[in-house]
């Protein structure tokens, strides 16, 4: 499953990984998987074979029904998408990303330890 590669996916994307990621899944299944979204069957179709010709995603035949399932790990696209945004908007410094998301965002005491603890870890790295 991918190696480091830079992964842009759109938000329609992302929510159809989201289901592929938790089991591998037929046209309807991933169209029933996306909620009320409104969208249509065949939108979610030429959107599976788009991805799959990203490399995204790969299929099986399982008599007429295709079966998809997800050809990157969850934590390559993660990994992709928010270095893209380090790199992008704070020009690759963790501390303005971090200034940022804490002074614009909600965050629980228990969030703040977490972050102490994560900080306090990789000191220990170091």
């Amino acid at each position: 499953m991918g190696a480091s590669r830079n992964y842009r996916l759109g938000d329609l994307q992302l929510k159809i990984m989201k289901v592929l990621w938790e089991r591998p899944a037929s046209v309807a299944d991933v169209h029933q998987g996306l909620g009320d979204s409104g969208l249509a069957y065949t939108t979610v179709a030429t959107m599976l074979r788009k991805m799959e010709a990203r490399g995204l995603v790969q299929h099986e035949a399982e008599g007429r029904r295709f079966i998809y399932r997800a050809a990157v790990r969850p934590e390559a696209v993660t990994r992709s998408m928010a270095g893209d945004v380090l790199e992008r908007l704070f020009e690759g410094r963790l501390a303005d990303l971090l200034s940022h998301l804490l002074a614009t965002r909600e965050v629980s005491r228990e969030e703040l330890l977490e972050l102490e603890r994560l900080i306090a870890e990789r000191k220990k790295q170091s």
